[in-house]
């Protein structure tokens, strides 16, 4: 028995359109400097875990505290024993806590960028409203601050134990005012050789290791010819020498112009002279940093 079949539909009749409430957009159009905020206040959040899970606050609330709890030590101790001065000038504590700032730029520079090179959401961030330009400026700028507080919070704390103390106001506050230069230029710098670094692998146990090994390989090799150069009576070349490393660079930049005193051996010193090399090969390292990472992203974007 035939079994009959449907006369078949015209094609026009097959088509149908159904409304299942997709409406366009018609609020406002923020546009790349929202875009830009946003991203500088996610990536300056998630530099000390905030909005992530508890382990990822683990190490950098930890690093902070490290930080911090020295000066609030020496702080008691000045207030205790009445002292007129400070046992570490505000622009020399960076410098002794070298080690604990190396290991927070190497464990929060890959989690800024490399994470997204991992996983391949770069591409995502250019597709619209913003740029390559947009997405570098906002990531140097979230992790120099982070920095900057790390550095800075310990001089705060200084600070205020100084005045507690009832040391002199104004000589404690130029001090002040100078450490925070110092922290600030350090910042700058050591976050922009970090981000260099991290971007250019997509894995965060490698990009630690990159930046621990750059950070503290220089310092020791530079420091270890300083004391050559030296010994062998060529203190002239110990400055120069100093130029190599980002911890003599700020060591440097703070002896000369910030009234610090200088580790270097011997204790000399770049002159004003030298100094202004020393602020130019910060400020061109920083700026230099930030090219490579435009151009980096400019071709990961694509």
């Amino acid at each position: 028995m035939a079994v009959e079949h449907p006369p078949a539909a015209p094609a026009g009749e097959q088509t149908r359109i159904h409304d299942i409430g997709y409406r366009g957009y018609d609020g406002p159009r923020l546009g790349r400097a929202y875009a830009r905020r946003s991203l500088y206040s996610q990536s300056l959040r998630g530099a000390y875990g905030l909005g992530r899970s508890v382990k990822s606050k683990v190490l950098p609330m930890l690093l902070f505290a490290v930080m911090c709890v020295p000066a609030a030590i020496m702080v008691a101790v000045a207030v205790a024993t009445k002292a007129h001065e400070l046992p570490v000038s505000y622009t020399r504590y960076a410098i002794v806590m070298q080690a604990v700032i190396s290991l927070y730029v190497a464990s929060q520079a890959p989690q800024a960028v490399s994470r997204d090179l991992r996983f391949k959401t770069v591409p995502l961030y250019f597709s619209r409203p913003i740029e390559s330009a947009d997405y570098v400026r906002a990531k140097f700028a979230a992790l120099a601050s982070a920095l900057f507080v790390l550095t800075g919070a310990p001089l705060v704390v200084m600070y205020a134990g100084a005045l507690l103390s009832k040391m002199g106001f104004a000589h404690q506050t130029k001090e002040f005012a100078q450490g925070l230069v110092s922290v600030a230029l350090l910042s700058l710098l050591f976050a922009g050789i970090g981000l260099v670094i991290a971007a250019f692998t997509p894995r965060r146990g490698f990009g630690i290791a990159a930046v621990i090994a750059v950070l503290t390989i220089s310092y020791g090799a530079v420091s270890t010819l300083q004391a050559i150069a030296d010994v062998q009576g060529s203190s002239d070349a110990v400055p120069w020498i100093g130029l190599f490393s980002p911890v003599t660079l700020i060591d440097g930049v703070q002896s000369a112009f910030l009234g610090g005193d200088s580790a270097f051996p011997g204790g000399t010193g770049p002159s004003s002279g030298q100094g202004v090399v020393y602020v130019l090969f910060v400020l061109g390292l920083s700026a230099a940093c930030y090219g490579i990472l435009d151009r980096r992203y400019k071709k990961v974007g694509l």
